[in-house]
């Protein structure tokens, strides 16, 4: 019986997991191996995927996925199965705190390291975690850094470094989540670069304590790699909290590395954590253990395998400068970047393989899960000795209870839709509205007073001009609009924070999937709602490269922040009394093209399955508020920082161009000058969309610049609403918002691109949406003008 058939409720034990390559391999990293209990919680609301529950922990795969994996010795979800309090203290004795990486301790393995040169340079740490163990929380304590925390795997999606407070000698890296040295999508790959390749003086490799099995297998291989590490045991409150604790000292004597308890959230253990790693950096103390593999049970053929690869890799692992424990146990995984990298002839290949074949006869497994099963096996064996299990945490019942609504089977999408109404509800008709208003009436009031002040003064025209209509008029009508961007991004980084948005990917993978995609798309085009450039460049977490593409094609046409000041423009100008449903359309109608391209696009220019689905499922958690109001602040300061430099700089530019004339007379008529030449060339593509005019045309060309801008031009060039009114009718202005609705992003959101894939694909981007937005706003108005509007 397959593991898809598998009934909830219901606990089977893992007899095989077929299937070959990366995902393989990552359902082995994720402890998914041979004899390994797997319980059944749910079905996703369209039936696929799937939430299992493995090694203490929920994860979703789908069925295809599932049906990989076969089982046996199926039973109900006994009390045995479920998490509960188990009493070790009693069969323990207590040891000696081992002492390392302390400058006082006694140890051998310290005095042994303490005779070395003192590491006087720069001491670089690589912050390594599995996702959602607290990496970024962790960061921002030690360097002070405003870095955004976030609750759903893969927030940590480019390299963020800073200095350890109080050593300004120090540089931290924040790396992004990696649950082994197997990497599985390309931000794994960024991790395990770092690690093997800029060589850190020393590894603070962060540990969710309540869930310490699966974390201690990235533990394992980061040993052999025989660099400095100390283990930060974090979440210990959340684990004492639920009865359960650690026998540290047990645990750091039998991992010979220092072990450091600690809350990053609650800034409990840090100092400690900070000492430790200095000294571990400075005095270069390496991991006292690299071998777990028992020579006596069930994995000494895996230990003779091991030590017999060691010998016959030992020449090349050293010129290709990778830790020879770490290439024998990847290359008898399979690892073809370390296979490649080490370059073994081909007799070395063919007694590796003679190597393998006898481990796997001895073992009775394949190689990668035979490897996989040394490492549980030890980690097991760990946490036998020095882990006093929890009772069920608070935070997981509660999750399991909000579950039943927020993956429900007739709740999950209804309760999905809801939320995001409501989102845009209290942003663009309440919270975001009310702010609004009063921003836009300080701004006028300063705009007359100033006003009067230059008249007073008896300033030149032009500077008067510049002053009044480029900068407060242009400006100002933008800025108006940093209350709405603040709010919707406080939402969403509500959203974000509290675990909700994994659901969303669980829920909605199916549907997607129709469309060519994974369920895990559903995220970066959500924060593309937001902002097209952080959600380009939350595409790294996705597996594939051609879901990465594919999803950096569609994530332009979700309405970001940036379109919003158009918008409400737009529809306070031409559709005062259905301002909202407007709006609302506009969001329906980018989702509908994209969903069309994507149907159109996934049998033509992205051929091929969407990446299988494997993702953990976080506990919901109450968003914090310090992390909540950093991002708000980071994106109202990134808003007002364009809006003073490129848009204020392209308002400027503008009102130039229009006042003047090639000879740089100031003209009294806009049309004469050079700013009507120059949009009158490109004016005449737009005459069959209804705005041919070369006014409209030069607020298109600054929306490249800045999405928010094109409402500056427009208010520059016809001097305010009531000049725009007179020249457009309701239909052309719909027209218009459908164009810049689908046009272009702006040259940000075209850099990211550019950044994630290339000048190429950026340009290929730019002509692509251009050519959409013109096809569909044409579609638009002919249909328009056959209903007989205008």
């Amino acid at each position: 019986m397959d593991l898809s058939k598998l009934n909830i409720g219901k606990t089977a034990t893992v007899k095989a997991v077929g299937g070959s390559g990366a995902l393989r391999q990552h359902f082995l990293d994720m402890g998914i191996i041979p004899g390994s209990d797997v319980s059944m919680i749910k079905y996703a609301p369209m039936g696929d995927p799937i939430e299992i529950r493995i090694s203490g922990y929920e994860l979703t795969i789908r069925l295809a996925d599932a049906k990989q994996i076969e089982i046996d010795n199926i039973r109900d979800i006994s009390g045995a199965d479920s998490e509960a309090i188990h009493d070790h203290e009693k069969q323990i004795k207590e040891i000696p705190h081992p002492a390392l990486g302390e400058e006082a301790g006694t140890h051998d393995y310290e005095v042994e390291h303490k005779a070395k040169a003192v590491n006087t340079g720069m001491l670089t740490f690589a912050l390594v975690g599995n996702q959602n163990c607290g990496k970024t929380t962790l960061f921002n304590q030690l360097t002070g850094a405003n870095q955004h925390v976030g609750n759903f795997p893969g927030v940590t999606v480019d390299r963020k470094s800073g200095s350890i407070k109080g050593y300004p000698n120090t540089e931290v890296v924040d790396l992004p989540g990696i649950y082994s040295m197997s990497p599985y999508t390309s931000e794994e790959i960024v991790s395990r670069r770092f690690v093997l390749e800029e060589k850190p003086t020393a590894i603070i490799n962060i540990v969710d304590a309540t869930n310490i099995e699966r974390n201690l297998y990235l533990t394992m291989q980061l040993l052999e790699l025989e660099i400095p590490t100390i283990l930060a045991l974090n979440m210990m409150d959340e684990m004492a909290g639920n009865g359960g604790s650690v026998l540290i000292n047990k645990l750091e004597d039998l991992l010979q590395i220092p072990v450091v308890p600690i809350s990053a959230a609650k800034n409990e253990g840090i100092a400690e954590l900070v000492s430790h790693a200095i000294h571990i950096a400075k005095y270069n103390e390496k991991p006292g253990r690299t071998d777990f593999c028992g020579k006596e049970d069930h994995n000494g053929a895996v230990h003779r395998a091991i030590h017999g690869v060691m010998s016959l890799i030992e020449d090349h692992a050293e010129k290709a400068d990778i830790p020879i424990r770490f290439a024998a146990t990847k290359l008898l995984e399979g690892d073809m970047l370390v296979s490649k990298a080490l370059g073994l002839d081909e007799n070395e290949q063919d007694t590796l393989e003679k190597i393998v074949l006898q481990m796997e006869k001895e073992r009775g497994l394949d190689r990668a899960a035979a490897m996989a099963d040394m490492r549980f096996t030890f980690i097991n064996r760990i946490c036998e000795e020095t882990v006093v299990k929890p009772k069920e945490s608070r935070e997981h019942i509660r999750s399991r209870n909000l579950d039943r609504f927020f993956t429900g089977k007739w709740t999950a999408i209804p309760a999905f839709i809801g939320i995001m109404a409501l989102v845009f509800y209290l942003t663009f008709n309440v919270i975001g509205a009310f702010l609004q208003g009063l921003l836009e009436d300080g701004i006028g009031v300063l705009t007359e007073a100033v006003d009067k002040l230059l008249t007073a003064g008896d300033v030149a025209a032009p500077i008067h001009s510049l002053v009044i209509d480029a900068i407060f008029t242009g400006v100002g009508s933008v800025l108006s609009f940093v209350p709405i961007i603040v709010v919707l991004y406080f939402f969403l980084s509500m959203l974000e924070d509290s675990g909700y948005m994994a659901r969303v990917a669980f829920v909605m993978d199916k549907l997607l999937r129709r469309i060519g995609l994974s369920g895990r798309s559903i995220v970066p085009m959500l924060i593309g709602f937001g902002c097209s450039v952080p959600a380009i460049m939350s595409t790294r977490t996705l597996p594939s490269d051609r879901d990465r593409k594919m999803t950096q094609l569609l994530i332009p046409f979700m309405s970001c922040s940036a379109k919003m000041p158009i918008y409400a423009f737009f529809a306070a100008a031409f559709f005062p009394n259905r301002a909202a449903l407007v709006m609302v359309g506009l969001y329906i109608i980018g989702i509908v093209v994209a969903v069309v391209v994507a149907l159109c696009s996934k049998n033509t220019l992205f051929k091929g399955e969407a990446v299988p689905f494997v993702m953990e499922l976080p506990n919901y958690r109450l968003p914090g508020l310090k992390s909540v109001l950093m991002l708000m602040w980071d994106k109202a300061k990134d808003f007002i920082q364009r809006a003073f430099t490129v848009i204020f700089l392209g308002t400027i530019a503008v009102w130039f161009l229009q006042n003047f004339n090639f000879y740089f007379h100031m003209v009294e008529s806009s049309e004469d000058s050079i700013l009507a030449a120059l949009s009158g060339v490109l004016a005449p593509i737009f005459i069959p969309l209804g705005f041919g005019s070369w006014k409209m045309v030069t607020s298109l060309i600054s929306g490249f610049l800045a999405k928010e801008s094109v409402v500056s031009m427009i208010t520059v060039l016809y001097g305010g609403m009531s000049g725009m009114q007179s020249e457009l009718t309701p239909l052309t202005a719909f027209v218009f918002l459908i164009f810049c609705l689908l046009y272009t992003p702006c040259v940000a959101a075209i850099a990211a691109e550019k950044r994630e894939a290339g000048r190429r694909a950026a340009l290929k981007m730019v002509i692509f949406q251009c050519a959409v937005a013109w096809l569909v706003a044409f579609l638009v108005r002919a249909v328009g003008l056959a209903l007989g509007l205008n």
